[in-house]
């Protein structure tokens, strides 16, 4: 299924930031120069200073890697917050899998991208609550969007979008039934949040609980 050209523009991104941001920054950045253009001097450096944060918040640098189809990478940057083995099958996956947690503060690039190469099968959004991402109770009662993917050799992985206690916007550019590649950008969540990625039960891991990761670069593990 091919992308509109918003989606694309979105997904294949040539500017150093999220076009999402690009309506904030232009709005704070106005302000500042009005301010100074008046003498507000204090108000002036305050949206001065916002600008720049907008401006680093939805910064979308250009990353590479060397996925090969079994590679699952991380769809976000931030730390991870737990890993558990679900044995059940009462989870997104419909099966034992393994969920890996990762919160990304207000510092870390809020684009997110693909964890690995396949076809989009379905996209469920959650309306929900607010709680603070890095909370355990986020994962099942903040407002979410799950993505459903299954890779070119028939495994089924799911990664989930998940507001916090700030953000309060979801955004996502793909939709059912598009052929999608490892380490493509595919949405972003605004002002701190959270993402669960559920893993079939004999995914080979490469990642510990409290590491920093990277969308698009830092490999979870190995399909089987």
């Amino acid at each position: 299924m091919p992308f509109s050209k918003k989606e694309d523009t979105r997904i294949n991104n040539r500017l150093p930031v999220a076009r999402e941001g690009l309506p904030f920054i232009t709005v704070w950045g106005s302000m500042t120069c009005i301010f100074l253009y008046f003498g507000l001097l204090f108000l002036g450096i305050f949206s001065g200073i916002l600008s720049l944060f907008t401006i680093y918040f939805f910064r979308d640098p250009t990353r590479e890697n060397q996925a090969h189809e079994k590679t699952v990478l991380t769809p976000a940057d931030g730390k991870i917050l737990g890993i558990q083995h679900l044995r059940d099958n009462n989870n997104p996956l419909g099966k034992p899998a393994i969920k890996i947690s990762i919160f990304m503060s207000i510092f870390n690039v809020h684009v997110n991208r693909i964890p690995t190469a396949g076809k989009i099968l379905k996209i469920i959004y959650h309306p929900g609550k607010f709680f603070s991402a890095n909370m355990d109770k986020a994962s099942e009662q903040n407002e979410n969007n799950r993505i459903f993917l299954k890779t070119n050799d028939g495994r089924e992985i799911v990664f989930v979008q998940i507001a916090g206690l700030i953000a309060r916007r979801i955004v996502c550019w793909i939709k059912e039934g598009a052929e999608v590649q490892a380490g493509q950008r595919f949405g972003l969540i605004r002002f701190g949040s959270r993402l669960d990625v559920y893993l079939p039960f004999d995914t080979k891991l490469l990642i510990q609980p409290k590491k920093k990761v990277k969308a698009g670069k830092t490999i979870l593990g190995y399909l089987s």
